[in-house]
C-alpha cells in the first residue's frame, strides 16, 4: 500500500500519528487498531479494501509511531482523541462518505468515537471488540479500588514478554504460531513484524509499543460503556470470531439484542480472525459497507 504519514499535536499534549492514503473521491475507511499493534499491522486485510476505499489509519497513544506520552489517558480520552484527529486531518478526503473501523481494544475506542460523535460516520464494522459485559466492569471497578485490577493475570504476562530481537527474522521466527499470533498468516505476521517493531540504535529491532503501555491498557477498562453503546445510532455491523473470547461474544450478543442499529456476523476464526484469513475479512467488510456507500455524513 502507498500511503503518507499524518501527525496532530493533540491537546493531550503529545503527538499522534499514523498513514493515510492519497484522497481519490471513493468513501474513507478509518481504521482504529488493536492493544499493541498499529494501523498496519493488518495490511493485508486493508489491502484489499484500497481499491473500493480511501484509509485513515490512526495510531493510538504509545502504538506505532505515535509518542508514549507520559501516563496511559484512559478509553474514553483516547476515543476524544481520535476523533480530534480527525477532525484536523480528515477534511483532505472532501466530501465522501466517512466509514469506522476498528479491531478489538480498536473497536470499543471506535464505539466510543460513535456514541460521542453519532453524525461523523455513515456506518461502522467492529471487528471482535472486547465489549466486557456489566458485571465483568463492575468487577474490574472494585478490584481497581483495591488495587487488584493492574495486576491482572493478562497485564502482567504482557510485561513480561518478550519486547526485542537481534533482526526482523529471529522476531517473525520467534512469534510465529506463538501466542496470540496462533493461525496468523504469514504476510500478516510479517506486517506486524514490519510496521510494529522499530529499529535500535545497536542494530536490533524492538516492540514500538512498550509492554508497559500495552499492560496499561489490559489494566483499564471504559467508563460509562454501556450508557455509550445504548446512545449509538449509526449503523453498526459487528464481526467476531466464532472462537473468540466467551466475554467478548456475550457482551456483543447483549449489544446485539439491546440496540436495533446493531447486527453480528460470526466469522470463523479467533480473536485475530481477521489476520488469519484477511480475504475474507475484508470481503465481509465491504459486503455490509456497499449497502451504503453512496450515504453521506450528517455531520
Amino acid at each position: 500500500m502507498q500511503l503518507q504519514a499524518w501527525y496532530h499535536s493533540c491537546s493531550a499534549g503529545f503527538t499522534l500519528r499514523g498513514e493515510h492514503s492519497l484522497p481519490s473521491g471513493k468513501p474513507v475507511l478509518h481504521f482504529v487498531h488493536g492493544n499493541g499493534y498499529c494501523g498496519r499491522t493488518y495490511e493485508p486485510m486493508l489491502a484489499r479494501l484500497t481499491p473500493h476505499f480511501d484509509l485513515f489509519l490512526s495510531d493510538i497513544q504509545g502504538h506505532g509511531d505515535s509518542d508514549h506520552g507520559g501516563r496511559f489517558h484512559g478509553w474514553n480520552r483516547t476515543a476524544a482523541l481520535c476523533l480530534e484527529a480527525w477532525h484536523a486531518r480528515g477534511s483532505i478526503f472532501g466530501d465522501v462518505p466517512v466509514f469506522a473501523v476498528g479491531h478489538s481494544f480498536g473497536g470499543v475506542i471506535t464505539s466510543l468515537m460513535l456514541a460521542k460523535a453519532p453524525d461523523q460516520f455513515s456506518r461502522a464494522v467492529l471487528l471482535d471488540p472486547v465489549l466486557f459485559p456489566p458485571a465483568m466492569i463492575g468487577l474490574m471497578a472494585l478490584s481497581d479500588v483495591v488495587g487488584l485490577y493492574s495486576r491482572n493475570t493478562l497485564a502482567r504476562r504482557t510485561r513480561q514478554r518478550r519486547h526485542h530481537w537481534p533482526d526482523r527474522q529471529s522476531a517473525f521466527t520467534s512469534l510465529h504460531e506463538r501466542g496470540m499470533f496462533k493461525g496468523w498468516k504469514e504476510e500478516a505476521l510479517w506486517s506486524y513484524v514490519n510496521h510494529a517493531l522499530r529499529n535500535t540504535p545497536e542494530g536490533g529491532v524492538e516492540l514500538k509499543c512498550r509492554p508497559a503501555r500495552e499492560a496499561e491498557i489490559f489494566s483499564s477498562y471504559p467508563r460509562r460503556l454501556w450508557s455509550s453503546l445504548a446512545r449509538i445510532t449509526t449503523p453498526t455491523h459487528v464481526l467476531r470470531g466464532d472462537k473468540t473470547y466467551p466475554f467478548a461474544a456475550k457482551g456483543i450478543t447483549r449489544w446485539r439484542d439491546s440496540n436495533p442499529v446493531v447486527s453480528e456476523q460470526v466469522m470463523p476464526g479467533g480473536h485475530c480472525f481477521m489476520q488469519e484469513d484477511p480475504a475474507r475479512s475484508a470481503e465481509a467488510i465491504c459486503a455490509f459497507l456497499s449497502k451504503d456507500a453512496q450515504r453521506q455524513p450528517g455531520g
